[in-house]
């Protein structure tokens, strides 16, 4: 009285079936979703002036000296 049970070597195959198959498919997922995040970010330029160089004291700089006092 033996149960129809598939031997050890039909079951490791189609485990490592399911295993790839499900490895292929999560893999596309992320491909499209990293590709469909880079396509949504908008490009922007920033055209700035020309940096200051060196040292200058802003509003703030100006004030913590003040409470240094």
């Amino acid at each position: 009285m033996q149960k129809n049970k598939p031997n050890n070597e039909q079951v490791s195959s189609s485990r490592r079936q399911f295993l790839r198959g499900a490895a292929a498919v999560s893999a596309v997922g992320l491909a499209t979703s990293v590709s469909q995040a880079v396509a949504d970010t908008p490009t922007t330029t920033l055209v700035t002036a020309e940096p200051e160089q060196g040292y200058h004291e802003t509003d703030h700089i100006k004030a913590y000296y003040a409470s240094c006092r």
